[in-house]
């Protein structure tokens, strides 16, 4: 019975020393963020809930300002580039192609 209860108590700590190693995404740490303020302005019930809605979708913040995916932000820095050297129809889709595979520096 110890043996088992060991093993579980083990395998608890194991799996949540695992659980805080990994990186929260973008949206998990977010969440936290908006979660944390709404303790501190001590919201409750649907008044909460709206703020989390909002604080999440970022809306309290202009548009520019909402945080951009790595992706989405390779994507828009190689559209400018191709629009700068004003590139069009095959030649633009191969230059985003390539810019779009190249590793950030």
């Amino acid at each position: 019975m110890k043996t088992v209860l060991m093993f579980a108590l083990l395998a608890g700590i194991v799996g949540s020393a695992g659980a805080a190693d990994k990186a929260l995404t973008p949206q998990q740490q977010r969440m936290t963020t908006c979660n944390q303020k709404a303790t501190a302005q001590i919201l409750k019930g649907d008044e909460r809930k709206t703020y989390m809605s909002n604080c999440l979708k970022n809306s309290e913040s202009p548009p520019a300002d909402k945080s951009l995916t790595p992706q989405q932000q390779k994507m828009k820095e190689c559209n400018a580039q191709a629009g700068r050297q004003t590139l069009s129809g095959d030649v633009r889709k191969t230059f985003m192609d390539n810019c779009l595979k190249k590793q950030p520096k």
